[in-house]
């Protein structure tokens, strides 16, 4: 089965993260930039599905020369080769255009199979697994806690509030996992060595023939207007029990509307 995993490189969501003041675009050059969590889970998925019923899996990734990192990272947990498509355009591409541009790289990789985080942390939109089926022609098994591979038969738990839901479809299809499908594997020393001579295909938006225009800020949907960082947390309200604390508790959840 030739498997696809799209991975993006994000800040770290444990330092402190922010907007450019130039664009209200995500800072990327200044910030600890990482494979992005929920991806780890795709990718060890697919590696899951290689060892049990054999193929190959790629990783594809869209994001500017520094992203190579996060490649390497992602084909030390086991990968065979990544394509990372990367062009100067881009910068500032929201989901739409992502989808685009990713969905023409998925053309060139003929996948059985497409596996990707539910979400980025970053963005946190939810919606590039449902684009790029639309784009593909292709099922979308969206959200899914476990994945259950039958020779061209995929069945997905898809998870909800209130449980889980099974889902069936045919290959070709993508199917976006949340962190409860699995323990992703840590990159071994030989893996690490292995990952730096593991091929990586780097591909521009020309050679794609995606026009330039309809990506980037330039070709963006939606923008960030204004942004303002998060105010300094209060030192709340502290109850000084002298008989009455019970009452002055209630009346504060009340006026806070938590009762």
């Amino acid at each position: 089965m030739n498997i696809v995993v799209l991975v993006k490189q994000v800040p770290d969501s444990g330092a402190e993260r922010t907007l450019s003041a130039s664009d209200n675009t995500v800072e990327r050059a200044s910030a600890s930039n990482v494979i992005n969590e929920m991806d780890e889970y795709a990718i060890e998925e697919a590696l899951k599905i290689k060892e049990a019923h054999g193929g190959e899996v790629t990783v594809l990734t869209m994001g500017p020369a520094g992203a190579t990192e996060s490649i390497r990272k992602a084909l030390s947990m086991g990968p065979d080769k990544a394509v990372h498509v990367t062009d100067d355009a881009l910068h500032g591409s929201c989901a739409v255009a992502t989808s685009k541009v990713l969905a023409a790289a998925l053309g060139t990789l003929n996948a059985d199979l497409i596996i990707a985080g539910a979400e980025s942390t970053d963005g946190r939109v939810q919606v590039l697994p449902h684009m790029l089926a639309e784009r593909l022609g292709i099922a979308a098994l969206t959200g899914a806690r476990k994945l259950t591979v039958d020779g061209s038969q995929l069945t997905v738990e898809r998870q909800t509030d209130e449980g889980y839901e099974v889902v069936t479809a045919a290959t070709p299809a993508v199917v976006s996992v949340w962190d409860t499908i699995n323990e992703p594997r840590y990159p071994s020393f030989k893996g690490i060595m292995a990952a730096k001579k593991k091929p990586v295909q780097t591909l521009t938006l020309a050679e794609l023939g995606v026009d330039a225009g309809e990506v980037g800020t330039a070709g963006a949907t939606s923008a960030v207007i204004e942004f303002s960082k998060r105010p300094a947390r209060s030192g709340g309200t502290k109850v000084t029990d002298e008989g009455d604390g019970g009452t002055q508790l209630v009346s504060y959840l009340t006026a806070e509307k938590f009762v």
